[in-house]
């Protein structure tokens, strides 16, 4: 079965980025532009893993973070911020929020796709 992963950032082509890396490595991709967007996409179908930017419009990745962690469908559903945030404070804020790893931008999609492996199960 292909493991499906959300990616939420507000940079079309950042999401394309990240989107061809991982269709790349045989996941399946669903795009959100902000927050908001994200939690309208997340609509109890089986999301592996979710992937958020931090600064972005309309609802922040740290808010988006708190909001999904509230449906118990994705409660337990892995994250990592994916950000130009290197901040020990936004760090914190996310680990406390859920966020399971913290990529900072630019970054190697070889280092995103290693960190996705061993997290989606």
């Amino acid at each position: 079965m292909t493991k499906t992963i959300l990616i939420v950032d507000d940079s079309a082509s950042l999401r394309q980025v990240v989107s061809i890396a991982l269709t790349g490595a045989g996941y399946s991709v669903i795009e959100a532009c902000d927050g908001k967007d994200a939690l309208t996409k997340a609509d109890g179908s089986k999301i592996h893993l979710i992937i958020s930017d931090v600064n972005m419009p309309n609802m922040d990745g740290l808010t988006f973070l708190r909001e999904i962690k509230k449906n118990p469908a994705y409660k337990f559903t892995p994250v990592i911020m994916l950000t130009t945030e290197g901040a020990e404070d936004k760090k914190k804020l996310g680990q406390e929020g859920g966020a399971k790893a913290w990529i900072v931008k630019p970054f190697q999609p070889a280092q995103m796709i290693a960190a996705v492996a061993k997290l989606v199960m």
